[in-house]
């Protein structure tokens, strides 16, 4: 069985943050190898104990929203858990655990909001990262996320793995750069 201190030091380790962000097999493969499993039990509610715990929220978070999305990249399965990753989200944020982390970890307790398709959430997800103020980067992608849901409703570049029919605006908007994260 997976614990907390496994997905966190994992998830964490010198030389990771280059490769959170990027699309790349063998980052998704070593993701496979050390949450595969995880997520396995996370989706499955059987890791839901861990919320009693700020470390224990952030490690669903990222088991639930970060890891899809490389173990299921080009598959719906990799937002399949995003519900589950907003309702963990909203527990810490509810308990107030997010003050018991760091600003990096807060960032990816937050992410949930980020890749969520409604409004109010984007906007929270403003809200909660305006005041991470160790990269002001944070914030700016936070600001293009909420715009694409102001502007479309959706990410439409999701629309090809989700089976969604891309509107005329959103396949110009995808021809431009930065469209897509």
């Amino acid at each position: 069985m997976i614990t907390i201190d496994a997905v966190l030091g994992f998830w964490f380790a010198e030389g990771m943050p280059e490769r959170w962000f990027v699309k790349d097999p063998a980052f998704d493969n070593e993701v496979r190898q050390a949450l595969g499993a995880g997520y396995e039990e996370a989706s499955a509610g059987h890791l839901d104990d861990w919320m009693s715990s700020a470390r224990g929220c952030l490690a669903l978070c990222i088991l639930l929203d970060q890891a899809p999305r490389n173990l299921f990249r080009d598959d719906p399965r990799a937002f399949a858990s995003d519900a589950q990753a907003r309702k963990v989200l909203r527990h810490a944020l509810d308990q107030g655990l997010q003050s018991e982390l760091s600003q990096i970890e807060r960032l990816f307790l937050y992410l949930p909001f980020e890749h969520s398709e409604d409004l109010q959430d984007q906007e929270e997800c403003l809200r909660l990262t305006k005041a991470l103020d160790q990269d002001p980067s944070w914030y700016d992608y936070a600001v293009m996320h909420r715009d694409i849901i102001a502007r479309f409703g959706r990410f439409p570049h999701r629309n090809a793995v989700l089976g969604r029919e891309t509107t005329a605006e959103e396949a110009a908007f995808l021809n431009e750069p930065n469209s897509s994260f």
